[in-house]
């Protein structure tokens, strides 16, 4: 007897048992393979059938056996999804729109946070991820290593970077990275900044490779000088400690990785003694939902990470239904606020004997 099937009787809490398929299909009236075709989705069953089978679902409590349904059709409907660090919000909105597209494909999710990034983490999460019956993963884990490791696992398991290591992964969302930093430091530069320093990411991350790229191409492009970068980890008080690193009476333009390095920048600055935008500008990037509330509203990139989700899961799905799919550039806009204007006028020195005249 199939997991799917089971003797006319009793109802299934009479018998101590979970409700079947079989036990739809008698409530209902119908076939089992008419309930099969409700559960699925199918189009081609009628209104009012379609209703009678739900309701006999919603009566029963029945929930299709993901097992039995996997071993007869291959597919589970489901997809994996392996995420690192969500406190970002790059990640955390991707991985919503991961969810939100996966919902309106018909596939469930499951998640698997990962706080160990190593090769041996991501097996680990892979393989539980597996023994879930899930189709394919998504994995939203920008560290190199991570990315590495779960590009070995993709022979045997079908897997999707977000957004995209070097050009792999989601097509087009490394090199929308480093259009928009480009963009972002051509705006500096076209307020009449001589140059613009960069307060980069963690250099293990594509991310923030992406972005330096982005805005040393500006610079060459230019002829203008390519200062040193200074790091951060993402975080606002790495941006508030990058400040010190910096050479601050040469600074009059900075292009800051992310806007919670940009935050902590912002906070340096003023505890310095340096006003933005009058004597140094600062643009972000990501435009989080906070950035137009700092102190001034922040110049940023604004990217849409919830589009990037949903194109990780047409990339998968693609894979998985064996057709190429081509979901086009992730797009982004520079928003334009209050930290940014042209450079401070230079001073220029008084002519002899003015200081006497003064006196």
């Amino acid at each position: 007897m199939s997991a799917e099937s089971a003797p006319r009787g009793e109802a299934p809490e009479a018998e101590g048992r979970l409700p079947v398929l079989a036990d739809v299909a008698q409530l209902a009236g119908v076939s089992q393979q008419t309930v099969s075709r409700v559960v699925r989705g199918s189009p081609s069953v009628a209104r009012r059938t379609r209703e009678r089978v739900e309701a006999a679902i919603a009566e029963l409590g029945y929930r299709p056996n993901i097992a039995a349904r996997t071993l007869v059709t291959r597919r589970s409907h489901r997809i994996g999804v392996v995420a690192a660090d969500t406190s970002l919000y790059g990640a955390a909105t991707t991985l919503a729109g991961i969810q939100e597209a996966a919902r309106a494909e018909g596939y469930a999710v499951s998640l698997v946070m990962l706080p160990d990034l190593s090769a041996a983490g991501i097996s680990t999460a892979l393989e539980e991820l597996r023994a879930q019956y899930v189709d394919g993963a998504i994995a939203v884990v920008p560290q190199d290593a991570a990315q590495d490791a779960v590009r070995a696992a993709d022979a045997a398991f079908p897997c999707v970077l977000a957004p995209g290591l070097d050009g792999a992964g989601v097509p087009d969302a490394y090199w929308a990275e480093v259009a928009a930093a480009r963009e972002a430091t051509h705006h500096l530069l076209d307020l009449g900044h001589p140059t613009v320093h960069h307060v980069a990411g963690p250099p293990d991350w594509a991310e923030s490779r992406a972005r330096a790229t982005g805005w040393r191409t500006a610079l060459v492009e230019r002829l203008r000088v390519v200062p040193r970068p200074v790091r951060g980890d993402w975080s606002a008080q790495s941006g508030y400690t990058a400040v010190g690193d910096l050479p601050l009476e040469e600074v009059s333009a900075l292009f800051v990785g992310n806007d919670q390095m940009a935050a902590g920048v912002l906070r340096a600055l003023a505890d310095r003694g340096r006003r933005v935008p009058d004597e140094v500008s600062v643009v972000g990037f990501d435009d989080v939902p906070e950035a137009r509330f700092y102190f001034p509203p922040l110049t940023t990139v604004h990217q849409d990470f919830t589009e990037i989700g949903w194109r990780c899961v047409r990339v998968l799905l693609g894979r998985l239904h064996d057709r190429v799919v081509e979901p086009g550039p992730v797009t982004s806009t520079l928003v334009v606020r209050s930290s940014t204007a042209p450079p401070p006028a230079p001073r220029v020195a008084g002519r002899p004997g003015d200081q006497a005249l003064r006196g």
